[in-house]
């Protein structure tokens, strides 16, 4: 049934019909309109309003990744929207259904360079190269259409950012409209014939791998029934960790991958580029691939496989286990051999002992459904090869983006999207400075989580690669010493110290009771430098990587 409403009412009611409760937002003129619509429109749908335009994209972004469901954000156009563009190159990284609405300056206006307050050339080609879908609206009859087709652009397939703008005239127009049913995503049919094809050829293997990334995150049983199936070792980094629970000896990080690699005949790719592999490790004629991905364009991307599927990762992988018992080799457990390779592994990571023994301490104190924000840290670098996790989508990261200080910000989203459970972000003093305003926004809104804050007063990787090759010089990697103890508490956050991993667990056992935002401050100097065995060369003799 039809009702006249302005565009912003459209768009909100869009939001709400599509099961959207949050909007991350910072206000402005061209966005009045909207605003309107959602104080309106409350308590169904809640704006919290951040102190920084990358914290609301980057609170959508962790909200997205925590719960693998569309979050949204509203920000003016021009700076304000180039303020989150780190965040869309973010989401677009990790397939995240993050939704930027966007103010724009008044329709006839556009493209004509009238030097119009927020005014930037082409913001939507902007938009377009940071997303999957991109568009403006219109007219306020479209507001419903556009929305709904960007909710169906980041659930259907492989999930990526959208983006909508709106001239600030238009979003004020009003006009009868009807909102559309919510979003339903085109899935394509499972391909019965080539899952049979698969299974094949895995249950013919004599030394089978399964390979995960993002895209596997929703199939956490279909990939651990495989995994037993097989006896197949399951390895993940980064984008895929929680999908095989650490605690399965099946389960094994890269030292142990790319041991294992050397003789693995077939390769069960679920949701990832395989980029390390395939351009790092290398592949030759005795290697057969079979590639599940939601992204028909990533299957080839780097190297043809024998087999490529496209499909939901959970689907196939479910008419594979129906199809490989038939298939399937006499299989013996190897779970005493898989430990052994856990062992190997950790002699050969206690060098880095300093960064692995606070990991340990993390470990021990946020429970295991409890979600860990990874940040391009001295701990992050060494909690994507060693910290056990035992959920999917408990451990967020940045994946190839690397994204310097977001890590405080998703969590805040992370904690809104799931205030049931603990959450915990990792930063360094440099950034944590990133998004620190935004410990503002957690008081405010009374958000509890904990920050982990390593600080080194300075910039730990850039000096130690400056030092370590000869010739050149250490240039703008000395930082200011801050009191972080005061910048906390300025904020009305609670502020502790650690010294130790022993004093890290005791004060994590205070701040994950706390209900107000907490970070805790550990004093570090010098660490191991993780990058030789983060950065392995070779992986099966011969063999020539591609791309």
């Amino acid at each position: 049934m039809s009702q006249r409403m302005t565009t912003g009412e459209a768009a909100v009611g869009t939001l709400i019909r599509n099961g959207v409760s949050t909007v991350f937002c910072l206000p402005g003129v061209q966005s009045d309109y909207l605003f309107d619509a959602l104080h309106a429109a409350e308590p169904i749908i809640h704006a919290i309003h951040t102190r920084h335009e990358q914290g609301a994209a980057y609170m959508a972004l962790g909200a997205a990744m925590a719960t693998g469901k569309p979050a949204v954000y509203a920000v003016v156009p021009g700076p304000g929207f180039l303020n989150t563009t780190g965040a869309l190159s973010t989401a677009y990284a990790a397939n995240a259904p993050v939704l930027a609405m966007v103010g724009q300056i008044p329709a006839a206006a556009i493209g004509r360079s009238l030097g119009m307050a927020n005014e930037i050339p082409d913001q939507l080609g902007v938009m377009r190269t940071l997303t999957k879908y991109a568009d403006r609206i219109r007219a306020t009859h479209e507001a419903p259409l556009k929305v709904t087709e960007a909710f169906r652009q980041m659930i259907s397939g492989r999930s990526r950012p959208a983006a909508l703008e709106c001239a600030v005239d238009v979003l004020s127009r009003g006009a009868p409209v009807e909102i559309p049913a919510a979003a339903v995503p085109i899935t394509p049919l499972v391909d019965l014939d080539a899952v049979a094809q698969a299974a094949k050829l895995l249950g013919d293997a004599l030394h089978p791998m399964i390979i995960v990334g993002g895209g596997a995150q929703n199939a956490s049983f279909e990939v651990t029934a495989l995994a037993e199936m097989l006896q197949a070792p399951v390895l993940a980094h980064r984008m895929g960790l929680g999908v095989l629970d650490r605690r399965n000896p099946l389960c094994v990080n890269m030292v142990v991958g790319q041991k294992l690699w050397e003789h693995t005949d077939v390769v069960l790719a679920v949701g990832t580029r395989l980029s390390t592999q395939l351009t790092q490790w290398g592949v030759d004629h005795a290697t057969k691939i079979v590639r599940i991905d939601a992204d028909a364009e990533e299957l080839d991307r780097i190297a043809a496989p024998e087999l490529g599927i496209v499909g939901d990762a959970a689907a196939v992988l479910g008419a594979l286990l129906d199809a490989l018992p038939s298939h399937n080799r006499r299989r013996e457990s190897r779970r005493d051999e898989m430990l052994g390779l856990h062992a190997e592994a950790a002699r050969q990571l206690s060098f880095l002992r300093p960064q692995i023994a606070y990991l340990e301490a993390i470990r021990a104190e946020l429970p295991e459904d409890g979600v860990f924000v990874d940040e391009p840290t001295q701990l992050g670098y060494v909690g994507r090869m060693t910290f056990p996790v035992y959920r999917p989508r408990t451990f967020l990261s940045p994946g190839y983006q690397g994204t310097l200080g977001w890590g405080v910000a998703a969590a805040l989203g992370a904690k809104v999207a799931r205030p049931e459970i603990p959450v915990l972000a990792l930063a360094g003093d440099s950034g944590f400075l990133c998004n620190a305003q935004e410990l503002a926004t957690a008081v405010q809104y009374r958000i509890p989580f904990v920050v982990v804050l390593l600080n080194d007063n300075g910039q730990a990787n850039a000096p130690r690669i400056h030092r370590d090759r000869s010739g050149r010089r250490q240039i703008a990697t000395d930082a200011h010493k801050l009191d972080f103890q005061k910048l906390v508490e300025g904020y009305g956050a609670l502020a502790m110290k650690a010294a130790s991993p022993e004093e890290l667990r005791g004060a994590l056992r205070t701040a994950l009771k706390a209900e107000v935002p907490t970070v805790i401050e550990v004093s570090a100097g010098p660490m191991p430098d993780p990058w030789r065995t983060l950065r392995p060369a070779g992986g099966r003799r011969g063999a020539v990587p591609r791309g």
